[in-house]
């Protein structure tokens, strides 16, 4: 089989490339330059350097004839800040690549495709209440691009979504997305936590489900994940990691709301606006941000219990930075 992964040389672009590789699939990947190192793929890779909406849909065409799967690991996260409206942005860097890859990829006889999203799409179906997508651009991205891809996609076109919750691992020529987090803990100031915690899951995970959602997937979403845990936890395990020994200290949620308040301030300020609502993100990361992965695990035959693992790689890459 011949895929197509848009964003491959990224961080979960490059785990499925991996994979995919390791199950012997004729791999094509299509990413921004620069390489973020020069060995990063093997040669029997095709990669084309070159930014997808630079091309024409002709050229889109040609890059998905004869590919049996794409998978999209592209797009902009929570973590960009535009300028204000956000949604703007959101849209464009996430709903309109993907619908029009879909589309193209229905014309020339595509019949699978992978797109990487957010737990936060899964928990603003789960908890309409709390009208996420309403307050947070990024997460109404998220549900659009999948509404909008799934009413593109043709019968003949099968489109899994994987809604990932929080990643760690390493890859070769970037530094680990956490570095200012095992900053932070190696640093002599307190630690503190919040309550409340979150599903995690190794890149090496990430990488197995995406090539089981083409392989044994059906259409339709998929939240994965490794392992539940309190940030408590999570920071214990990290500091243990780092061979730090500090107490933490608990932050209610009404210090962590007007911390968050000023920086919602400071960027009105700017003229920008966040992916994530400062102010309303707080009550999510104060609750439990859990679900249980089995289902998705027991369909798409990705593995689990390596995020001790992940959680020291990241921990090492980081600490080489320092």
């Amino acid at each position: 089989m011949h895929v197509l992964v848009v964003g491959g040389t990224g961080f979960l672009g490059y785990h499925a490339v991996e994979e995919f590789l390791r199950r012997h699939y004729l791999v094509t990947v299509l990413a921004l330059p620069p390489l973020p190192t020069p060995d990063l793929l093997l040669a029997t890779v095709v990669t084309k350097l070159v930014d997808l909406n630079s091309l024409d849909d002709d050229n889109v065409r040609l890059l998905l004839e004869g590919k049996d799967a794409v998978v999209y690991a592209a797009g902009a996260d929570d973590r960009v800040l535009p300028p204000s409206p956000a949604y703007p942005f959101f849209y464009q860097a996430n709903v309109e690549p993907f619908v029009r890859l879909v589309k193209l990829g229905c014309e020339v006889g595509v019949k699978c495709g992978v797109l990487l999203s957010s737990y936060f799409a899964y928990f603003d179906r789960i908890w309409p209440e709390k009208r996420l997508a309403d307050y947070h651009p990024y997460i109404r991205s998220r549900r659009e691009q999948a509404a909008q891809a799934f009413e593109a996609a043709g019968p003949d076109f099968d489109l899994k979504v994987l809604e990932l919750p929080f990643i760690f691992g390493t890859m070769p020529g970037r530094i680990p997305l956490w570095a200012p987090l095992i900053d932070y803990i190696c640093s002599p100031f307190p630690l503190v936590y919040i309550r409340g915690g979150t599903n995690a899951i190794s890149a090496k995970s990430v990488g197995e489900a995406i090539v089981g959602a083409v392989e044994n997937g059906v259409r339709g979403r998929y939240v994965i994940g490794d392992e539940n845990i309190t940030w408590a936890d999570l920071l214990t395990r990290l500091c243990d990691l780092t061979g730090q020994r500090k107490r933490l200290l608990y932050v209610p949620p009404g210090i962590i709301k007007a911390v968050m308040i000023a920086l919602k301030l400071s960027h009105q300020m700017q003229g920008k606006e966040a992916g994530l609502n400062p102010v309303k993100i707080t009550d999510i990361l104060t609750s439990e941000l859990y679900f249980d992965p089995i289902s998705s695990r027991e369909t798409l035959g990705y593995g689990g219990g390596d995020l001790n693992q992940a959680l020291k790689d990241t921990v090492e890459a980081c600490k080489k930075k320092l």
